[in-house]
């Protein structure tokens, strides 16, 4: 029942990034108040946490990376990379249920449902998305369509039929 909407979370992140691999190194650096950072800063943080994410759902350390020090390319590799890793993980940990523990260094934990942590993930890549997709206006570029129906349309997963005549 997910699939499209990780299908669509990665899209909108690649065909977003794809967007921001044509800015200069100044436009990058373009933020606006009340979003996260600049439009390079914004895009690590929504790559880097989508990696963390996946990293504290399944443990693997694989998943982390040092988004600190990409560029465009390397985020926008990155996050198409989870393309295939969504899924896989939505059928292995199934249970929405399933309570994810979080152990910090100073001995607190955070027990947070699999449910929960699978909406945080959609719902971190919209916000910061959005985010990147403003500061681009405000640059005078107009940003990639990354909504749901665009989605849907570029993948044949929706079909306008014209009323018969």
């Amino acid at each position: 029942m997910l699939d499209d909407a990780f299908a669509h979370h990665v899209w909108a992140s690649v065909r977003l990034l794809d967007a921001c691999a044509r800015l200069t190194p100044e436009q990058l650096e373009t933020s606006v108040p009340g979003t996260y950072g600049s439009i390079l800063e914004t895009a690590r943080h929504l790559v880097g946490s989508d990696a963390f994410y996946l990293f504290r759902i399944t443990g693997d350390e694989s998943y982390v990376i040092d988004e600190d020090h990409m560029n465009v390319p390397e985020l926008r590799d990155a996050i198409a990379g989870h393309a295939t890793v969504w899924p896989k993980l939505l059928r292995e940990h199934a249970d929405p249920d399933a309570i994810l523990v979080v152990r910090f260094d100073d001995g607190s934990e955070t027990h947070v449902a699999t449910g929960v942590r699978i909406a945080q993930v959609l719902h971190h890549g919209t916000d910061h998305r959005s985010q990147i997709a403003t500061a681009l206006t405000t640059l005078g570029i107009d940003p990639p369509g990354i909504d749901v129906w665009a989605y849907a349309e570029e993948t044949d997963r929706m079909v306008d039929v014209p009323p018969s005549s």
